[in-house]
């Protein structure tokens, strides 16, 4: 699990945002390489600013299967915190309407 802070241009100054994401790499080099475009988020690759520890580095080390669940998990979390989050959700997506043409 790790958590990038981002500077969105969309949010610029009024909102925190993140990243958040699960890897088997080192969360340094998983940062690395979204930056250099490797198996790369575009919004980590282009508005990418630094790892956020302060939200991730408590969490231990775990399988693959637990992180697919946590990731999610963590995300929403900061989502009810008011940040805008990039990433998974476990919440349903809202339907869309279709918009009727008239004729």
């Amino acid at each position: 699990m790790y958590v990038v802070r981002l500077e969105h241009p969309r949010h610029p100054g009024t909102r925190d945002c993140y990243y958040v994401g699960m890897t088997g790499l080192l969360p340094q080099e998983r940062f690395e390489n979204h930056k250099a475009g490797i198996k790369c988020a575009g919004v980590v690759r282009d508005f990418g600013v630094e790892l956020a520890y302060e939200w991730f580095d408590e969490i231990p080390p775990m399988t693959y299967g637990e992180a697919a669940q946590c990731e999610p998990t963590l995300a929403d979390e900061l989502r009810d915190r008011g940040y805008v989050v990039f990433g998974p959700t476990n919440r349903p997506r809202p339907t869309r309407s279709r918009r009727r043409t008239h004729k």
